[in-house]
């Protein structure tokens, strides 16, 4: 029996109905929590229960029975039968409203999983274009008593287009080695070892194009949801890396890929727009100026990023990555996203050593990467120097590089900026610009090499103004493209003309 107050209180409901000794809520007088834990624990073992005398098993344990239990499956058609089956035209309509939908830049493509995507993507790489005809006509056109198919079709008319569809395919191979000889940075070693002397070009023109930079590139691509590509709105054509558009259409083309016009505020207003109109019939094209206090298209971009947020509702955030040449301003942009200082940023390219992680919002995240500057067969070092994507102090000779840059930039924009007149080749704009700044080293001899720094610097800098124009229409006219209805700010509404009435008195 208890005591103390539990058995006082007991004692005390004691009636004379016979109800002494039931248990009250909460009272457990008889056994402590201990005892009572121990009590369940072997009131069921999960043992056997074997007969009194122990020769044989009464009653088995829990899963230990061997006896198959009385079932039934009831038997369906759709086991012998195809359960998914499509006519030839409505496969044709498919395919024609899928692609349209899949080439447009503006359309989003969600749940891939679910969808066919094997009956779109016939064109791929992997299969024989033989196969694809095969697949593509009915069976009994092609196989069976009435067959139609006599010979393999060809795309070709005559011997002429084949032999031009051979050429063609014999160089895109011989690029395509090109550049995987390039990737690999064995180029070099085989010309050496072929006793061929290249062209002498100076260490500091291969920087953003080292296996490390690489890497980090591809560990932003596979942790990104969106990539934004940061395009350098003075040169879009030249800071476009089309290496890595291909490899992400090819390789991840559930990824959306969207281009960001960044340094607009260096170009006229006219040119930005007509940039943002040509490159948006490939990808989604957005106009920005990165500054903390005086931005443009911020909002824009996070309305956008938040659409896509909401595409993928299912997942707790999405990862924006943000890929481009170096010194095009991506950690700009996302210090103006913040509104605050979280990236180290500096007019030079590589100052981003390794790829950052930076939380915008609570369903969307930043990644910065390394500028990289994929290899070329065209691009000389001037048109790599010009672009921002080496360190000026670094190159030894860099007077060589000016007659270019002067060629880019009008003659009034340089005299208003240096106010100097007269000149007639680099040279000469090198030496008065010395003698005016008082750039002389020993001798009274002008400082040729540390003005033509301090020129490159300006051009890239954005004191100089330049940029590249549109590239001539298809039908031969010189005139870059314009853009209809935008010819002034940009983002601002398309005004509509006003109705003209013709009866009313002139």
């Amino acid at each position: 029996m208890g005591k103390y107050k539990k058995e006082a209180s007991r004692r005390g409901r004691e009636t004379k109905d016979g109800m002494a000794n039931v248990k009250q809520k909460g009272e457990n007088f008889y056994r402590n929590a201990k005892a009572a834990k121990h009590l369940r624990m072997t009131r069921d073992t999960g043992g056997a229960k074997y007969s009194v005398d122990g020769s044989k098993v009464v009653q088995t344990a829990a899963f230990q029975s061997k006896e198959i239990p009385k079932a039934r499956i009831e038997p369906n058609r759709k086991w012998f039968g195809n359960t998914r089956v499509i006519s030839q035209e409505a496969l044709a309509g498919f395919r024609e409203a899928m692609a349209e939908r899949k080439n447009d830049p503006y359309s989003v493509l969600l749940k891939r999983n679910k969808l066919p995507m094997s009956l779109l993507e016939t064109g791929g790489k992997k299969e024989h274009e033989a196969k694809i005809h095969v697949a593509n006509e009915p069976f009994d056109m092609t196989f069976g008593p009435k067959a139609q198919r006599k010979r393999p079709k060809i795309d070709v008319g005559n011997i002429e287009e084949l032999a031009q569809g051979l050429e063609e395919t014999e160089k895109k191979y011989q690029e395509k080695l090109e550049l995987d000889r390039l990737l690999s940075g064995k180029i070099g070693e085989e010309e050496r070892a072929a006793g061929i002397i290249g062209e002498a070009r100076e260490p500091v023109f291969s920087k953003g194009q080292s296996k490390r930079i690489w890497n980090e590139l591809y560990k932003v691509i596979d942790s990104s949801d969106v990539v934004l590509h940061v395009l350098d709105a003075r040169d879009p054509l030249g800071t476009r890396c089309r290496s890595v558009e291909k490899y992400i259409k090819e390789e991840a083309p559930h990824k959306h890929l969207i281009f960001v016009l960044n340094k607009c505020d260096l170009v006229p207003t006219s040119v930005a727009a007509a940039w943002v109109r040509f490159l948006s019939k490939d990808y989604p094209t957005l106009a920005f100026h990165a500054s903390i206090n005086n931005s443009f298209g911020k909002g824009s971009l996070i309305n956008l990023l938040r659409q896509f947020s909401s595409l993928h509702a299912d997942r707790k955030q999405i990862s924006v990555g943000l890929i481009g040449y170096p010194n095009s301003g991506k950690s700009s942009i996302i210090n103006t996203l913040r509104s605050k200082k979280v990236c180290t940023v500096a007019p030079i390219p590589g100052e981003t050593k390794v790829w950052q992680y930076i939380t915008l919002m609570k369903r969307i995240y930043l990644i910065d990467c390394p500028g990289i500057v994929p290899p070329s067969l065209t691009d000389t070092t001037t048109d790599i120097l010009l672009r921002g994507s080496v360190r000026v102090e670094n190159v030894e000779h860099p007077e060589q590089y000016i007659q270019a840059l002067l060629d880019r930039c009008q003659v009034k924009h340089i005299e208003r900026t240096y106010e100097i007149t007269g000149w007639k080749d680099s040279t000469s704009f090198l030496e008065l610009l010395a003698r005016k700044a008082g750039r002389l080293v020993k001798g009274g001899e002008p400082d040729l090499d540390g003005v033509a720094k301090m020129v490159i610097n300006d051009f890239l800098r954005g004191k100089l103004p330049w940029f590249i124009p549109l590239p001539a229409k298809e039908g031969g006219e010189d005139d870059p493209e314009k853009v209809e209805g935008r010819e002034g700010r940009l983002g601002e509404m398309r005004k509509r003309k006003a109705p003209v009435d013709e009866d009313a008195d002139t």
